[in-house]
């Protein structure tokens, strides 16, 4: 698996530097979710990350899902492992971006099936001379991500996010069952202050109820 999604990230940036540097009008190019979509679409709609996969590989491939869908790209490979992709971009001349990767909840249920593999395409770029200058590419399964670089935001369940875009770590070795096992940790905690919070809030009203009941 890691070496199909290194070699597959190699030949999408290479693709990208060679036909992606105007995928949008001049105009545009300071927007990042112009620049997102735009990618996205030339890696999706266009069929440019399925040319990127080793076709030796390769099974099937699809990207068409719905706008609330948790991937932006599928495919299977040879070995009926399926891979869901979710395509993200970062500016690097932006400072700072704390994109949102997964639900904890549709992520859990998701890696129930040993064959299910939720991957993160992050493409780095900047502008430079009114075009796209493709940096870097990572692709690697959401477990390949150290905590380091992750957080929990308070949206539903729980939001999986990358804390800072900037800052980046990596697992040489990732393991999912280790990963997992500290995400239900993490949520252990991140939950009790969840109550914490609700608990001031409920008291803070109440204060509130008071007032108005006096008045």
């Amino acid at each position: 698996m890691n070496s199909l999604l290194e070699n597959t990230s190699i030949a999408v940036l290479k693709l990208l530097n060679e036909k992606g540097q105007h995928l949008v009008s001049e105009r545009s190019l300071h927007s990042p979710r112009a620049v997102g979509d735009a990618v996205q679409e030339f890696l999706g709609e266009q069929n440019g990350l399925q040319q990127c996969i080793p076709q030796n590989m390769l099974q099937s491939f699809e990207s068409e899902f719905e706008r609330r869908s948790m991937e932006d790209m599928a495919f299977y490979d040879i070995n009926q492992q399926y891979y869901t992709v979710d395509c993200k971009t970062h500016n690097l001349n932006t400072v700072f971006n704390m994109p949102n990767l997964i639900s904890v909840r549709r992520l859990a249920n998701f890696y129930k099936n040993d064959t299910n593999v939720f991957c993160i395409l992050i493409v780095e770029y900047e502008v430079k001379r009114k075009s796209i200058h493709y940096t870097n590419c990572h692709f690697k399964p959401i477990e390949a991500f150290s905590w380091d670089c992750l957080t929990i935001g308070a949206l539903g369940w729980g939001q999986i996010q990358i804390a800072n875009a900037n800052v980046l770590k990596f697992e040489a070795n990732p393991n999912r069952k280790a990963w997992m096992l500290q995400l239900c940790d993490l949520l252990d905690t991140f939950y009790d202050e969840e109550i914490n919070k609700i608990g001031e809030r409920k008291l803070w009203f109440k204060d509130i109820k008071e007032y108005w009941t006096q008045k």
